[in-house]
């Protein structure tokens, strides 16, 4: 029996530390160090034309699983030679089998544009100083519990937590065609989220994200306060804010909401998926792009200009969040222009050639399926060369409700991108959304603005239709430049721990003005609030129990007294009432134990 050849193999490995550590109310609730490497080992059989990848059964394990455990700590050459021995064979085997079901599943269906299955890359080499770099695990930890009391002063916001995450980690990566990288890949993030429940029962969620590349250029103190507090504050007005209506007109997204704008309607668009070789009768669940086949045609106002840059470090004094060297298929980027005056140009590329490109321009960021990597934006720089100072677009959007006799119109300031929802509220807003292969996350701070220029914040609103044609309609820009940090994962709405796998990402935008966008209130069925009131509220409970109006309120109340009694005696210290108090607050507020999104998180080593 001849077996197929491997024409290319590639080694990666990501070997770092992390340090997590996470707090509510002021208590210490996690604090995790970890020491790890994660491998990953490709083999390609066939050739650049035809191999084992864009199948639908490219990437699954077939034939001999050995037990190899995880990847050794230690460099203990005869120990790692075997790991990447019996890896290899595996890759080697699963790439035999799924290429002969390829051939097979080729002779009942007809592909109606061939395309090569890989692309030839130029060699790499690219061997950065290494400097070993670890946060300060005392100091983060008094950082992380003092944000975390910022929520005790907000008593409407029911569920809180702040978490660090700090990882330092050295990228290996080596194929057959002579590539070789070593650079650092260190990343560390502050992450702060809230739930709060309006008096309807509408639950409403927020989140704010301080990050870097660089452990030693985290934002100071005062600003992560800052940040936290207007967090807290914005989570109470929304609370207590009315519910939206039905809206069809103008909508500014001013700040970071323009940038958010781009980086979900835009930038998710940018890259081209490749539809895989299936067995008759299955179907593809491939993501396609809302702008695919549409280079050439204009998808912004002629005075727009947007270019994609992962080498450039800085831009105002300020390290930008998406710079990277290599991408993950070995392929150095360079500069990309991707729209010119308003015209789609190029797209996002990877090595997996897609109908009209053969090459790879370096943006392989994420994972992929069916054996292929995904692209993704790095620092993506939106331009507009007629703009109106920031303040000006609010009038011009007045003015616009005017002449259309319209009651007010909408303002945009903060998106739910990256979502920071629960699994259940994720969930039912996908299950709710617009539809379509790229639902857009709804706004987070909503305003009307009436004619005289007073604003109402409202809560609950979805957008309808919003996708990447709609930017064909933006009205006006503003001169200011937003810089706006996320990372980006392949989960709709890039939901906050929706992945094991994140591509760091920075967007560069103005405000914006658009001229038709539909919005409507959420249609759901709504929880009830908690039955027994947070435990700061305990005082109103016994007098109002007192005053005979429920039996459940005295069982509940006396209940909470005998546990805090019980949990307090012999502590001679306010700590322990004080995790009581925050206990009794994340399980009133949402139902499960902080933090609400364990049931999809995954860890630094993409481990549940």
């Amino acid at each position: 029996m001849t077996l197929e050849e491997p024409y290319y193999i590639e080694y990666a490995l990501d070997d770092g530390d992390s340090l997590g550590i996470s707090a509510s109310l002021g208590g210490l609730v996690t604090l995790r160090r970890d020491r790890f490497r994660v491998p990953e080992i490709k083999v390609r059989v066939g050739d650049y034309k035809f191999d084992n990848t864009d199948y639908a059964g490219s990437g699954f394990h077939f034939g001999t699983h050995y037990d190899i455990e995880r990847f050794p700590l230690e460099d203990s050459y005869p120990v790692l030679r075997r790991y990447f021995w019996l890896a290899t064979d595996s890759a080697y085997k699963s790439a035999v089998e799924a290429i002969s079901r390829k051939r097979a599943a080729l002779k009942n269906v007809t592909v109606n544009t061939p395309l090569d299955d890989f692309a030839k890359a130029d060699p790499v080499k690219k061997i950065l100083e290494i400097r070993r770099v670890a946060p300060d695990e005392d100091a983060w930890s008094g950082r992380i519990r003092a944000l975390s009391a910022i929520f005790e002063a907000y008593p409407a916001v029911k569920s809180s937590g702040v978490e660090l995450s700090a990882v330092a980690t050295v990228h290996y990566y080596m194929n057959s065609e002579g590539t070789e990288v070593r650079t650092p890949d260190n990343m560390i993030y502050v992450l702060a989220r809230a739930e709060a429940q309006a008096p309807d029962g509408m639950l409403l969620h927020d989140a704010v994200v301080f990050q870097s590349l660089d452990f030693n250029r985290m934002p100071a103190e005062p600003e992560l306060r800052r940040g936290v507090t207007a967090l807290a504050a914005n989570l109470t007005a929304l609370a207590a804010a009315p519910k939206g209506e039905d809206y069809s007109g103008p909508v500014l997204f001013e700040g970071a909401a323009g940038a958010q704008l781009f980086a979900e309607v835009l930038g998710g668009n940018l890259a081209l998926t490749r539809r895989p070789v299936m067995e008759p009768g299955r179907n593809s669940f491939a993501a396609t792009s809302e702008l695919e086949g549409r280079q050439g045609a204009r998808i912004l106002p002629e005075w727009f200009d947007v270019v994609d840059d992962p080498t450039q470090k800085e831009w105002r004094g300020r390290p930008l969040f998406g710079s990277y060297d290599v991408d993950r298929e070995g392929v150095a980027p360079r500069p990309l222009s991707l729209v010119e005056k308003g015209v789609l140009k190029n797209f996002l590329l990877t090595r997996q050639p897609v109908p009209g490109y053969s090459g790879s321009n370096g943006r392989a960021r994420l994972p992929g399926s069916y054996g292929a990597n995904t692209a993704a934006i790095s620092n993506l720089f939106v331009r507009a060369t007629e703009t109106a100072p920031a303040a000006d677009l609010k009038k011009k959007l007045i003015e616009m409700c005017r002449q259309r006799n319209k009651p007010y119109g909408i303002i945009v300031r903060k998106m739910d991108f990256p979502s920071s929802a629960s699994v259940d509220q994720f969930r039912r807003l996908l299950s709710g959304s617009q539809g379509g292969s790229h639902p857009v996350s709804g706004p987070v701070l909503a305003y009307k603005i009436y004619p005289d220029g007073r604003e109402e914040l409202v809560r609950g609103l979805r957008f309808r239709s919003l996708n990447a044609r709609s930017l064909k309609d933006i009205l006006a820009a503003g001169d200011d430049s937003n810089v706006f940090e996320f990372q980006n994962n392949q989960a709709p709405f890039a939901l906050i721990g929706g992945a094991n796998y994140v591509a760091e990402s920075c967007v560069i935008a103005p405000s914006v003005l658009i001229d038709d966008v539909e919005m409507h209130p959420t249609e759901e069925e709504l929880p009830k609030l908690p039955i027994v009131p947070a435990p700061e509220m305990r005082a109103k409970i016994v007098g109002r129990a007192l005053e005979g109006n429920s039996a459940a309120y005295e069982a509940a109340a006396g209940w909470e007294r005998n546990a805090t009694s019980f949990l307090h005696r012999g502590a001679g210290n306010s700590a322990r009432s004080r995790l009581l108090a925050g206990f009794g607050r994340l399980k009133g507020g949402c139902g499960h134990d902080w933090p609400p999104h364990n049931q999809c998180r995954i860890d630094s080593f993409g481990e549940p």
